[in-house]
């Protein structure tokens, strides 16, 4: 299993956070794998250390892949959790009230987001 931390709007526009996770399947000496899941676009990313963005929407429904540093993400009603570099997360909240995100690092932070379809 792969855990993944989503990140959506209810239909009052508050942002939640909703952890689940995806079956893999035993693929023998590769490995396991997830099913194959349709995606837009990939985006390779960098944020300076200072990153501290305030409220916003995801601009896209899209997974964001950690790789090299965490964040402090706080939904619009105030919950705040912290994801390490490896965290995976699905991004929703595209319409609402949004989310914040901050490095908990002091240095340059790389990540990827893969836009879904």
């Amino acid at each position: 299993m792969i855990q993944i931390t989503r990140v959506y709007s209810d239909e009052n526009g508050e942002s939640h956070f909703e952890d689940f996770e995806v079956p893999l399947k035993n693929n023998g000496d590769i490995g396991f794998l997830s099913d194959d899941e349709p995606v837009k676009s990939i985006v390779f990313r960098e944020v300076k250390p200072s990153y501290d963005y305030d409220f916003h929407n995801a601009p896209d429904r899209q997974y964001i892949v950690l790789l090299d540093g965490g964040v402090e993400i706080e939904t619009s009603l105030g919950e705040k959790r912290t994801f390490e570099t490896g965290s995976i997360l699905l991004v929703e909240d595209t319409t609402g009230k949004g989310h914040k995100t901050k490095n908990i690092e002091p240095k340059l932070r790389k990540s990827i987001f893969i836009k879904l379809v």
